[in-house]
């Protein structure tokens, strides 16, 4: 079963994720801000992570940027999860290696489509990048 870690700092949205992901026959893993999302990330190795971008300590391009730089976690897609409609975010969230940029809310299809073209082969999808 593959896993997925949320990262979502609203206990609404981080419940509805939970139900949405364990419905679609996938693990949930619940990271309430960036030092949790970093230490789940770590002993989980999630298949994807879902990551808001306004967390209480960190925001989500400074971690995704720590996740990125560690050798454990640097192979985990990232995509952002946000209600922050913003290009400049969105550029951010692109350099620091976030793959998707979703808006909230996002339909359960859209999720579906984004789980499965981050998770099925990522690894031949890696190695051909390089």
């Amino acid at each position: 079963m593959k896993k997925i870690l949320i990262v979502e700092d609203n206990n609404d949205s981080l419940e509805i994720m939970n139900l949405f992901i364990t419905k679609m026959g996938y693990q949930a893993i619940k990271a309430k801000n960036s030092n949790e999302a970093i230490a789940f990330a770590e002993a989980e190795r999630p298949d994807l992570i879902f990551m808001d971008m306004e967390l209480p300590d960190l925001d989500g391009v400074k971690t995704t940027a720590i996740l990125k730089q560690n050798p454990k976690t640097s192979h985990i897609p990232v995509v952002a999860l946000t209600a922050w409609m913003s290009v400049l975010w969105e550029e951010k969230a692109s350099k620091v290696g976030i793959t998707t940029y979703l808006i909230k809310p996002v339909s359960l299809q859209m999720l579906k489509e984004t789980i499965e073209e981050n998770t099925k082969g990522s690894l031949s999808r890696g190695e051909a990048q390089l």
